[in-house]
């Protein structure tokens, strides 16, 4: 009986345990810093941390995941390549911290994916605009978060992603001196409670569910 029982444990055992996900298209990235990081004051994501960022990790940046036959592309909104689709190592590349090290990567997917595929192509539209410094909407430009609520729609068109009074000061009430320094150098006062987005605010999506993978496994 013991010897009968023991293949019955093992299939049991099995079947029982969790199903390891895969990194899929439509997969939102967010890359976060812990809340200590000090970038340098000249530094955005400084600057993005000191107005945005709440707890133990600030969330600076978000992108879109497309898995490919080509391998993992990566379709966001930098200061360094516009909006831009390129291979995933650039991407980790370029989020490479000074010391060597990678932030953290927070992987979410819509918790009802079944436009991703019509999302992706919504940004690939909005490929090679410029990154929009003001963070501004419609003005031909993307930021990041910005990106990714004009890409992901419902199907009546509606945005999937709520706007907000944006903030743009740290946790003393002061503007940054880099906000200040950017908007000046353009001739406009910091805008301050306009309506915008932000990583941090993106991520607690009710929408949004975690996915449990390690983006550097796919590189």
């Amino acid at each position: 009986m013991k010897k009968c029982l023991l293949p019955l444990f093992v299939a049991a055992a099995v079947s029982c345990a969790p199903v390891k996900e895969t990194l899929r298209s439509g997969d939102l990235i967010f890359v976060g810093l812990p809340s200590d990081t000090q970038a340098g004051e000249d530094s955005m994501s400084s600057a993005i941390s000191e107005s945005t960022g709440d707890g133990a990790l600030n969330l600076i940046h978000v992108a879109i995941a497309e898995v490919a036959d080509d391998g993992v592309w990566i379709i966001d909104a930098t200061l360094r390549h516009g909006v831009d689709r390129h291979p995933l190592d650039t991407f980790l590349t370029d989020f490479t911290r000074h010391d060597g090290s990678y932030p953290a990567f927070l992987v979410k997917r819509l918790k009802d994916p079944g436009r991703a595929a019509e999302c992706i192509q919504k940004a690939k539209a909005f490929l090679g605009e410029p990154y929009d410094s003001v963070f501004l909407a419609d003005n031909g430009a993307h930021y990041c978060s910005e990106l990714v609520r004009d890409s992901y729609r419902s199907a009546d068109g509606g945005y999937l992603f709520e706007q907000q009074p944006m903030n743009w000061k740290n946790d003393q009430g002061e503007i940054p001196a880099y906000w200040e320094r950017l908007f000046a150098g353009m001739g406009m006062a910091v805008p301050q409670g306009e309506p915008g987005t932000n990583p941090q605010e993106m991520a607690r999506s009710a929408l949004l569910r975690d996915v449990d993978v390690v983006l550097t496994d796919y590189r």
